[in-house]
């Protein structure tokens, strides 16, 4: 059987239990740096410190995704948060799937993130890799350290398709 998803545009509310929607929209900022500058703070909830992790900023170069996707596999780090931030405005893609010992079908979402927003899933958010729609660099904030941050699912019989 083969499962179709669509992506819809995303809002702070439809990914809330995913994680967060990184943007400035609709947050006071503070004025620093003599007026040249606009602070927006407590944008995402960034979580890795679990057994000692410690965070890390790493520059990820993507390459753009052709559509539609066969969705293969998803991964969780049940460690620690991951917030992926564009360092272009773009347009990319979310593919998650609820915490859980495997990524439930029926459960499958995926969301369109417009230029000038990011996204940061809680730790053990199922995900797809990062879907880009053009080859750009994303600015990403994960863990580092001992554990086994990183778990994959392949899936064998279903058949599942990301229409963009």
């Amino acid at each position: 059987m083969e499962t179709i998803i669509k992506p819809v545009k995303v809002t702070k509310d439809n990914f809330s239990d995913f994680g967060d929607v990184i943007s400035s929209e609709n947050i006071k900022p503070i004025d620093i740096n003599a007026g040249y500058a606009k602070r927006f703070d407590d944008l995402a909830n960034i979580n890795t410190l679990k057994g000692e992790g410690k965070t890390i900023v790493s520059i990820f170069s993507a390459l753009k995704r052709n559509f539609p996707i066969e969705i293969d596999m998803m991964e969780k780090h049940p460690l620690g948060s991951q917030a992926f931030i564009p360092m272009i405005k773009t347009t990319f893609l979310a593919f998650v799937a609820p915490q859980g010992d495997l990524p439930e079908i029926n459960k499958i979402k995926s969301f369109v993130i417009p230029p000038s927003k990011g996204i940061n899933y809680k730790p053990g958010i199922w995900h797809f890799p990062l879907i880009s729609t053009e080859d750009t660099d994303y600015l990403v904030i994960d863990r580092k350290g001992d554990g086994d941050n990183l778990i994959i699912h392949q899936f064998s019989k279903e058949k599942i398709i990301l229409k963009y």
